[in-house]
């Protein structure tokens, strides 16, 4: 199974398992046995936390291992029948039963009913344990109990005496309880199953977090639109049941406000249920239901009956509410969709509207609920939620200011201004990444008017974000059409569409696209946002003139803060980084993520652009981490570029740090999922990493391959702006292969178009590669030419490689003290980023050069979390990141995080110098 995968975990059934890695491993771990005989493990959580799917999970894994598995579930229906659960879990194994003791059989056969004895509780106990400890003679056994809240105390009392008392035998006892039963209120004196309450080991299951939440949903309901699916996510508050009960109900166009609806079946029952309060009780809950979790609750409990309130005492014993301090909350996310939607219309919009008489002091929530309550267009309540869009969006609430732009345009009475309205609302919801939602607003933007700058602007936002589905030479085409019909009559939306293109541009890598952005560019009028299009499009043309001002305009729209548009922002740290001005790109994007103040991916799927100047700027985590959050885009948005090139720009990294299987992985999953002649720069990132990651196996032919793959036939670039880097590649991999002349001329050419435009960081790659490429006794002025850029600093990952080519060749040539400090300086850099490939082959030139190189930081291991101190020595002692994993109950990625983040402390760039620093650590304790 790849764990790399979300959601690749599923039940024998198909039931995908999402979010819970760690607890399906710690009951996989259990089940099949890694942890001995004699466990016991309650599972709890809410109902639909996922309990039962996870039991169902461990009892497969169970099963391959070749263990016997006992299942029994709790029924409501069988809680006051004495024995009822224990006959279910037995009944498989009751021939068992000739073999135990006689007084013990016979107790046995008193509880099923089956001999007229009275059964004796602890007799029976006896019995149950010794039956189960003679079926795990044959095989280890695992005993599941789900719903163990319903079973009959009898059973409950009697599985728990056994339970404590399994010792060394190979039994393994999962049990599943609820939290609390939001659906049907337990009889009183019950709090869950008993014996099963309380003594035991126990793995609490809370919400799904958000990237779960969504990987789930998009799994099963990949169809669900953007608008409804964030409504989904955000009513259901990570509860999975919720999740896929809202979804599978949800209408296709919902109101905006108040919670969706569920099935019937539900509906009915909560319905009966309200019937049965008193109207003030009824109230109550249909206010609680119609508030949100953004309403203050002191407003909301101010319009709720007192504590002491009889309707109110009501209320609580039904079992739907519960008290948290000053908030009052439903049970589960289901209940308060049932209670909302069960209520008749004219209270629901009666609860609306005391909430927005007692919200006057909140202007939004107030505008929401005015809204909820508004059945025909109003202009002032419309206006009031242009104002509430206004505030989200200085927060960096796009998606929220999106939405409430969209109810103000069905409010606004005017068609035309409804639909410049519904527009804006799209360019909104371009932030978000969801392309659905983005298409859906622009679509109802177009049906309502015939006004050419809306109908542009709307089909500019869809093309915006259609760029990173890959379709590059289309929206290319659509948006270069928007930019020369506009240029006369509306050139700043023109100049936009523009500027949209010449990002097709850079992914696509397609010459004739700049030819045309060559072409439109001077009927546009003048200013940084024309500027940036050439340099994005063609950053060895005239695009360096700008270089020098980027600082101040950056600074200027700095100052501003939040109302200096953080996509300008963002905008002038990508021209930045295309012009190699890369320190300056990555404190840019530093403060542009901040002004967003967004948790989810950078707009306009930019996050490739962070992550690569995060990579040549030296911090490596950073960006795994945006490659992280790019990749982690709902399936369902079809962003297939911006998840390709958050691929193929991992896989350069982890190729660099020496994990070449999942360097191959990710480089390969990103050539699928894109056409190299349509997305040239993917192509190119995706080969550049298959070439690191041969080069790091020494695998010198392979690498040159993968490399003719970045440079055409007649040597020109593939891409104008991703191809370069790759230059020393290429002229090391040709020297070490024979392919000199050929490697030669791709470099020559390079440097013609460079010499006319390029960055002194790419002028130094060139005479770095010249070097590689020279006779040695030629080589030196190429190497001291491309290691004498000052600013080479700005890329150490690059001029850590200089200093150590450069090392090589004098110390070949017996100049050791001469080799000496660029081989510890490059040493050190390639340490310090966990370039494991490339710290050994410096190791090993120090060595040859004279210089002892310790392993290890001395004392290291004791300033690691007792956590991490266990996985260092497991994997010291050889144990890979699974076996750690089962024996500390973390899964396997978690194991490998922990070793990721403690190499560095230790002073360690390899798993097999892990064992040095352990038995360092012993000796000086």
């Amino acid at each position: 199974m790849d764990e790399r995968v979300p959601g690749s975990r599923a039940t024998a059934e198909g039931d995908p398992i999402v979010g819970r890695d760690a607890e399906a491993d710690r009951l996989s771990a259990l089940a099949a046995g890694a942890s001995g005989g004699g466990r016991v493990l309650l599972l709890s959580g809410a109902a639909g936390m996922g309990k039962s799917t996870l039991l169902e999970y461990a009892a497969g894994r169970a099963e391959e291992a070749g263990r016997r598995v006992l299942r029994a579930s709790g029924r409501e229906s069988e809680r006051d029948l004495a024995f009822a659960g224990l006959h279910q879990l037995l009944r498989p194994v009751l021939d068992e039963a000739a073999r135990l003791p006689d007084r013990q059989h016979r107790a046995l056969l008193g509880a099923f009913g089956f001999v007229s004895d009275s059964p004796d509780p602890l007799l029976t106990g006896v019995a149950v344990l010794t039956l189960l400890s003679q079926v795990a003679e044959r095989a280890p056994l695992l005993v599941v109990l789900d719903d163990a809240q319903w079973l009959d105390a009898a059973s409950a009392d009697v599985l728990a005496f056994a339970a404590r008392r399994l010792d060394d035998d190979p039994i393994t006892v999962l049990a599943a309880v609820r939290d609390g039963d939001p659906v049907t209120v337990p009889a009183a004196g019950r709090d869950g199953g008993p014996g099963f309450d309380r003594g035991f080991p126990t793995l609490v299951l809370g919400p799904l977090d958000d990237a779960a939440a969504r990987r789930l949903l998009g799994l099963r309901w990949p169809g669900l639109t953007g608008r409804i699916r964030d409504r989904v996510l955000g009513q259901a508050a990570g509860n999975p049941l919720a999740l896929l009960e809202l979804a599978r109900h949800a209408p296709p166009d919902p109101d905006d406000h108040g919670p969706l609806p569920v099935g019937e079946r539900l509906a009915a029952a909560y319905a009966a249920r309200l019937a049965e309060l008193p109207e003030a009780g009824r109230q109550a809950l249909v206010l609680l239901a119609a508030a949100d979790a953004e309403d203050p609750p002191d407003a909301v409990l101010a319009l709720l009956p007192d504590a002491g309130d009889k309707a109110w005492a009501a209320v609580e014993e039904s079992g739907l509410i519960r008290r948290a301090g000053r908030h009052v909350r439903f049970r589960h996310p289901l209940v308060r969709s049932a209670i909302y939607h069960a209520a008749p219309f004219d209270a629901r919009m009666n609860a609306h509207r005391a909430l927005a008489g007692a919200l006057r002091d909140e202007p939004d929530r107030r505008a929401w609920h005015l809204a909820a309550t508004a059945l025909h267009p109003d202009a002032e309540v419309s206006a009031a939620l242009e104002r509430t869009a206004g505030r989200a969006r200085r927060r960096g609430g796009y998606a929220a200011a999106a939405k409430a732009l969209a109810r103000a345009a069905e409010l606004r009475p005017g068609r035309d201004d409804g639909a410049r309205l519904l527009a804006d609302a799209a360019g909104l919801a371009v932030y978000t990444g969801d392309l659905s939602w983005v298409e859906e607003l622009a679509g109802r933007a177009r049906a309502r008017t015939d006004d050419p700058a809306v109908l542009a602007t709307a089909s500019l936002h869809v093309g915006r974000l259609a760029a990173l589905t890959g379709q590059h030479t289309a929206g290319f085409g659509e948006l270069a059409a928007i930019a020369g019909d506009l240029a006369a009559t509306h050139p700043a939306i023109a100049l936009d569409a523009l500027a949209a293109a010449a990002v097709l541009r850079f992914y696509s890598g397609e010459e004739s696209q700049r030819q045309e952005i060559d072409r439109l560019l001077p009927r546009l009028p003048a200013g940084p946002l024309r500027e940036w299009a050439r340099i994005v499009s063609d950053p060895f043309g005239g695009g360096r003139e700008l270089a020098p001002r980027l600082p101040g305009l950056i600074a200027e729209i700095a100052r501003a803060g939040a109302g200096g548009r953080p996509e300008r922002l963002t905008a002038l740290a990508i021209a930045a980084w295309v012009l190699d001005e890369t320190p300056l790109a990555v404190r840019t994007f530093d403060e542009a993520v901040q002004s967003w103040r967004s948790a989810g991916p950078l707009p306009d799927g930019l996050g490739g652009v962070v992550a690569l100047a995060c990579f040549e700027y030296g911090r490596w985590d950073r960006a795994r981490e945006v490659c992280a959050e790019l990749g982690a885009l709902p399936a369902a948005s079809r962003l297939h570029h911006a998840v390709a090139c958050a691929h193929a720009i991992e896989a350069l990294i982890v190729a660099s740090q020496g994990d070449t299987a999942a360097a191959r992985t990710l480089a390969d999953g990103a050539l699928r999922l894109v056409d190299p002649l349509e997305s040239r720069s993917v192509a190119v990132y995706a080969h550049r990493a298959l070439t690191a990651a041969a080069l790091a196996e020494g695998d010198y032919e392979a690498a040159y391959q993968h490399l003719r793959m970045i440079f055409g036939a007649g040597g020109d670039p593939v891409h104008y702006h991703a191809s370069y880097p790759a230059l020393p590649d290429l002229a090391e991999s040709a020297a070490r292969t024979g392919h000199h002349a050929e490697a030669i001329g791709i470099v020559e050419r390079a440097a013609q178009v460079l010499a006319r435009g390029g960055s002194p960081r790419l002028c130094g790659l060139v005479h770095r590669s010249r070097a590689l490429l020279a006779e040695p006794e030629h080589a030196e002025p190429g190497f001291l030419a491309g290691l004498a850029a000052p600013a080479l600093e700005r890329w150490p990952f690059e001029r850590a490689q200089a200093q150590l080519e450069y090392a090589e060749w004098l110390r070949r040539r017996r100049r050791i003290a001469e080799a000496r400090p660029f081989l510890t300086a490059a040493y050190d850099t390639f340490r310090r980023l966990g370039a494991r490939p490339w710290s050994e082959r410096a190791q090993a030139e120090l060595r040859a050069a004279g210089l002892d190189v310790d392993a290890a930081t001395p004392g290291a291991l004791s300033g690691l979390s007792p956590q991490q101190q266990q996985i260092v020595r497991l994997a010291a002692r050889g144990l890979t990141n699974r076996e750690i994993g089962e024996r500390l109950f973390l899964s396997p990625r978690t194991v490998g995080s922990h070793l990721y983040r403690t190499f560095p402390k230790l002073g360690v760039t390899a798993r097999s110098q892990l064992r040095d620093v352990v038995e360092a650590a012993a000796a000086d304790g």
